[in-house]
């Protein structure tokens, strides 16, 4: 069993600093007993309670970063087996296989189509991140030069070869990208061991199929020091991948066992036929609990549905989804175009701002905080008052864009506009639109009548 956070506080210095990120050393204790701290951010904690709390302060999934820059890649971290226990943190790192046995127009293809598949949604922009790059052929120069074309994309990167003179000739020469080192097995840990710590890089052990192969191999790297290490069971069969994903997850949450205490990588590539067979594999792995899933290609229509997915496991189920607050024109609108305004839960917005999309007339939408709450929700909790709406409308900056003074609101809120009309203030007429979002094209084409 691990230290309560009151028996961790007890051991730290008390000073209530907020160097290590959080205001109190209270707050930090309870981050350290939960698993989301690390004690190396406190700075003036002892010697003493450093080698009491080493064990039990590290988290139980070492959280470490693949790459660096904008599509760094962070995993581990997780603290449940199930999102709706809290939430799932650190989404996995999709990575595009290329190969030092293929052709430059396939390298060339799959990077073009690695830069296309980049997806705006709820102001997030949905992306793969990765590059797994493999040795075929045991060339290291032609391995530095696919990994040097790779680099130049600004992709994070996998380095998968089982040759100790390969993965060093591509550790010196791109150790500040922080790749991963894949390929650390029985017959060479040692030496990818030492290489990854002078690199100081994370490294991924493979196994031979088995949970006790990688025990083996986790124990070795980190009694030579090393912690940031990926795990790859080595199995290839679905049934069996997927049950070593769950056992491996539970021995660390649940026993806090630290040899299986690391992110998975799964080679979703070896395990499917074709490229939809790998897509439902990814799907697997995404949800049970891959941290890297490497695929052959990145067809727009096998990416985009993972992505997806990946954005819904990984949204906390406590917090709903939400658009950003703001006036977002649609279908370029002018200073006589309408003005409509909405909640701001993601769905009420996609689907207002679709069917306003879809009716071809120009218009502003003005979409306001209510903390995710849909419109109902929202009036009846006292989100979307009158005088909310009436406060956000006189900020936002709206006045400045149109000449008219007219409002749209949404047709379930109608007992608003009194209200709002008085907070506006003289001049301005309350409109109210539809109820149900299908109507919008119907009702904006008729105001142009």
């Amino acid at each position: 069993m691990g230290l309560t956070g009151i028996q961790i506080f007890k051991l730290l210095p008390k000073t209530n600093c907020g160097e290590c990120g959080v205001p109190t050393c209270l707050a930090f204790a309870m981050n350290l007993a939960s698993g989301k701290a690390e004690l190396a951010k406190c700075p003036y904690v002892s010697e003493e309670a450093k080698e009491k709390l080493a064990t039990e302060s590290a988290p139980p999934i070492r959280p470490l970063t693949i790459g660096t820059g904008e599509y760094a890649v962070k995993v581990g971290g997780e603290t449940v087996l199930f999102r709706h226990e809290k939430t799932f943190v650190n989404p996995p790192g999709f990575a595009v296989l290329v190969s030092t046995d293929e052709d430059e127009a396939s390298v060339s293809g799959k990077i073009d189509r690695f830069k296309k598949a980049q997806y705006d949604r709820v102001g997030l922009k949905l992306r793969a991140e990765m590059f797994a790059i493999k040795d075929a052929n045991g060339d290291a120069a032609k391995f530095c030069a696919l990994a040097k074309k790779i680099s130049e994309t600004g992709a994070s990167m996998v380095f998968i070869s089982e040759s100790v003179d390969v993965m060093t000739a591509a550790a010196d020469s791109f150790k500040d990208k922080k790749p991963l080192l894949h390929g650390a097995t029985a017959a060479n840990v040692e030496a990818f061991g030492n290489l990854a710590k002078a690199a100081e890089c994370p490294v991924a052990v493979k196994g031979d199929g088995s949970l006790k192969s990688v025990i083996a191999l986790t124990e070795k790297l980190t009694a030579m020091g090393l912690k940031d290490i990926v795990i790859d069971t080595g199995t290839r069969e679905l049934k069996k991948a997927f049950e070593e994903q769950i056992l491996i997850r539970r021995s660390a949450l649940k026993d806090r066992f630290r040899p299986l205490g690391f992110p998975t990588i799964v080679m979703a590539n070896e395990m499917g036929d074709g490229l939809m067979e790998e897509a439902l594999v990814a799907a697997t792995f995404v949800a049970k609990y891959g941290a890297v899933i490497v695929m052959s290609d990145l067809q727009p229509h096998v990416i985009f549905p993972l992505l997806l997915e990946r954005l819904n496991i990984y949204t906390d189920p406590q917090r709903p989804m939400t658009a950003e607050q703001g006036i977002y024109p649609i279908n370029n609108p002018d200073e006589n175009s309408p003005v409509l305004v909405t909640c701001n839960f993601s769905l009420t917005y996609f689907i207002v701002s679709g069917e306003i999309e879809g009716s071809r007339v120009p218009s502003w939408l003005c979409v306001q905080d209510t903390e995710g709450l849909s419109v109902m929700t929202a009036w009846a909790a006292g989100k979307f008052s009158g005088e909310s709406v009436g406060s956000f409308i006189n900020k936002c900056g709206i006045k400045d864009k149109v000449k008219h003074k007219n409002i749209i609101i949404p047709g379930y809120a109608a007992g608003i506009s009194g209200e709002l009309e008085e907070e506006l203030g003289a001049g301005w007429t309350i409109s109210v639109g539809p109820r149900e979002a299908s109507q919008i094209p119907k009702y904006l084409k008729s105001l142009k009548a």
